[in-house]
């Protein structure tokens, strides 16, 4: 029995795209636990910290590419991963941030006020964060009921924490910023499909304003026609018996 399009996605698609994201996670617990061949390298706690920021900002583009491609294809059932995906990034974020605090730092707030002053892409990093955590509270249907429209303009916060997160990967690297740029481009060519559709919703709104033309140059002038009634019956069979053209049009009219 072929399965139909909404059981594709929920059943097949769904879970294939869970795996997806669990992946780096499941790479990373491989490598604390010393299985198989995965290796952190000479540097560890490094590694895993990078590992959880990129993925996590891996995942928020990926999130911003089901709109266009739900665009692209006219598959509407895409948006059923979008809320997965966006989780999934600030799963990862939330956990870069955590790891670094935890971890790196040793929960010790002296050296994070210091290594803030320092590093002022932490401060950004950390911002881009902070404006995903209302994101991530309010992703259920029943917020998306209460807010109602204000939901989509909340959720615009997005395009926010990516740039701030694209800021945080580029002022993060030491030497070789391809990479970065790399993911300032993804990030452009999402959000400039979004201004080119945005445009032409824009265009399609105004094109039947443009072209309406006045009534008073396209039509011409149209006799007025008195409506019939009881009350002026022997008016009008009076007119029809002297030839009066008003009697002529209330007689084809009726």
């Amino acid at each position: 029995m072929a399965l139909s399009q909404e059981q594709l996605a929920r059943f097949v698609l769904k879970p294939l795209v869970l795996l997806g994201c669990l992946a780096p996670f499941a790479w990373l617990a491989a490598g604390i636990a010393g299985i198989g061949p995965v290796s952190l390298g000479a540097n560890p706690v490094e590694e895993i910290l990078h590992t959880l920021g990129k993925w996590g900002l891996n995942f928020l583009l990926i999130t911003l590419c089901v709109t266009p491609l739900r665009q692209l294809t006219g598959w509407v059932h895409w948006i059923r991963l979008r809320r997965m995906l966006g989780l999934t990034a600030f799963f990862y974020l939330l956990g870069h941030f955590l790891f670094y605090l935890l971890v790196d730092q040793g929960v010790d707030y002296r050296l994070v006020l210091e290594d803030v002053a320092k590093r002022p892409y932490i401060t950004v990093g950390f911002t881009g964060l902070m404006l995903l955590v209302p994101l991530a509270l309010t992703s259920t249907r029943t917020s998306m009921r209460r807010l109602g429209r204000r939901w989509q303009k909340l959720h615009r916060l997005v395009y926010v924490a990516a740039l701030l997160g694209c800021i945080h990967f580029y002022w993060q690297v030491k030497a070789d910023v391809r990479e970065p740029l790399l993911y300032f481009a993804a990030l452009a060519v999402l959000l400039g499909w979004r201004w080119w559709k945005y445009r032409q919703r824009l265009a399609r709104a105004a094109a039947p304003t443009a072209t309406r033309i006045p009534a008073s140059t396209s039509a011409p002038p149209t006799a007025v026609r008195r409506p019939m009634g009881s009350s002026s019956s022997h008016h009008a069979s009076r007119d029809a018996s002297t030839g009066s053209p008003v009697s002529a049009i209330d007689t084809n009219a009726a």
